[in-house]
């Protein structure tokens, strides 16, 4: 294959941030046969020596944070007011996993002992996982599979996104940092047609995926026949729905930063709202005042909370939604002008929307949110559920007996009461329609990087 060049221009001012290039087909071939290799020692090791490389390497990210954070913030626009914080939830997870793994792989024995009998079921790592990284929260959503599939003894192998590919050269440093063993974990950059290879190859056992649909079936179809397993998270269009008896003040602040928090770009980030009609008005004016704190400006500068969205292919598309649904006779109420030109977009509220419009329908990743008013719980789960996605889902109320009703109808993956955005290591992090299959954390979230082995051992008569 010709050298090809990959280029990350930065969002801040779309100059080129960094250039790498691609590897040869060898050097792929390479690094899956270094990952078997390594896989058949790395699997025979302790839990309790791989939970002692793990926090090694978080050590050595967090030892390295401030600098990782700079970079993240010039990779895909997050303000460096908040790109520190995703290692907050960075270590949340990292930990929660290191500590509750030998739990959750622990042996299975069935309830009814028989005599003369052993019986269990032993989980077994998969072998090679192939983690395919997006750029909205590079590190958080790589670790969640990346660190409990070494504690499970898989060998891992990370193609992080093009816009974030700092950020795969950044898990490998602390791993190497950490000293794991050679070819246990491996970040490699690669092409659309060689990621495609890989996977139909059949020459890796788990492939993990977050990003687009097309992306998520692009995966099927390239892994079928190959038997590997797959864990797609594939997007949302997580709604709220508001009660009358909320604290308002609350509601608003919580559902504006779930709104607009990474500039809109969160995968459980908060994208349609619907109101009972008899607090629909006061909601609304509240809420747009609160949305006017969320102003766009350079994400280096420390003051800025919110930056730029990562492309301008990615702002077109925001806009695009918020003109189809004005034409079709939605209002805006924040108006603010585009006086930052590039992939920098400001907030918006959108009113008088229903979902004959696709700003209340399909993913739009950006700082935008449609209100509608709804006249009963009814009708605001008809709502919530009529979308092709199924990921998070909140409501608003001091009613938490009602709130759990209704997140027995919602089609979701998650379900919040006065709360959104946010991921509890605890729980499976999964999805439902569209939004994918499979899940990461919780016990739930080892299960799938591993396999069951059963064992039925009888003494000898």
């Amino acid at each position: 294959m010709a050298e090809q060049i990959a280029q990350l221009k930065t969002p801040v001012d779309g100059s080129v941030y960094a250039t790498r290039n691609y590897p040869s087909d060898s050097e792929v071939d390479r690094v899956l046969a270094q990952a078997r290799k390594a896989f058949s020692v790395w699997k025979t090791t302790t839990i309790q020596e791989r939970q002692q490389y793990c926090l090694a390497f978080l050590d050595a990210v967090l030892k390295h944070k401030m600098v990782f954070a700079e970079e993240l913030s010039w990779q895909m626009g997050r303000p460096i007011k908040f790109s520190p914080g995703e290692f907050r939830g960075f270590e949340e997870r990292v930990r929660f996993s290191i500590t509750y793994a030998p739990q959750y792989l622990e042996d299975v024995l069935p309830p009814n002992p028989i005599q003369g009998v052993t019986r269990y079921i032993h989980r077994e790592p998969l072998g090679i996982v192939f983690v395919i990284a997006p750029w909205n929260y590079p590190y958080l959503t790589a670790v969640n599979t990346i660190i409990p599939a070494l504690l499970a003894g898989n060998v891992v192998i990370l193609k992080h996104a093009l816009q974030t590919m700092l950020v795969g050269e950044r898990f490998a440093q602390a791993f190497q940092e950490a000293k794991l063993p050679e070819g246990v974990f491996q970040n490699i950059l690669l092409t659309h047609q060689q990621t495609e290879k890989i996977i139909s190859s059949g020459a890796v056992d788990h492939i993990n995926f977050t990003g687009s649909v097309r992306g998520g079936q692009a995966m099927e179809h390239a892994s079928a026949g190959t038997f590997a397993s797959l864990g797609l998270e594939l997007g949302g269009k997580d709604p709220a729905y508001v009660l009358s008896d909320t604290n308002l003040e609350y509601a608003v602040s919580n559902l504006a930063e779930g709104a607009f928090f990474n500039s809109g770009q969160c995968c459980c980030g908060i994208e349609r709202i619907y109101v009972e009609k008899n607090i629909y008005q006061k909601f609304v004016e509240s809420f747009v005042e609160e949305a006017k704190k969320w102003n766009v400006g350079n994400p280096m500068d420390p003051n800025t909370v919110m930056g730029p969205l990562v492309s301008v292919h990615q702002k077109k598309i925001v806009q695009d939604q918020i003109a189809e649904a004005v034409q079709k006779g939605a209002s805006t109420l924040i108006n603010q002008k585009d006086n930052l030109g590039g992939s920098y977009l400001p907030v918006e509220v959108v009113v008088d929307v229903n979902h004959s419009m696709q700003l209340m329908i399909e993913e739009n990743f950006g700082p935008v949110v449609g209100i509608m008013s709804v006249s009963s719980d009814l009708e605001a789960i008809q709502l919530m559920n009529d979308s092709p996605y199924g990921l998070t889902a909140s409501l608003w109320t001091t009613d938490l007996a009602r709130a759990e009703s209704v997140g027995k109808q919602v089609d979701t993956g998650t379900f919040f009461v006065n709360r959104c955005d946010y991921l509890d290591p605890f729980l499976a992090w999964t999805g439902i329609k569209n939004t994918g299959r499979g899940a990461t954390m919780s016990r739930v979230g080892y299960e799938l990087l591993t396999r069951p082995k059963s064992f039925y051992i009888r003494d000898q008569v």
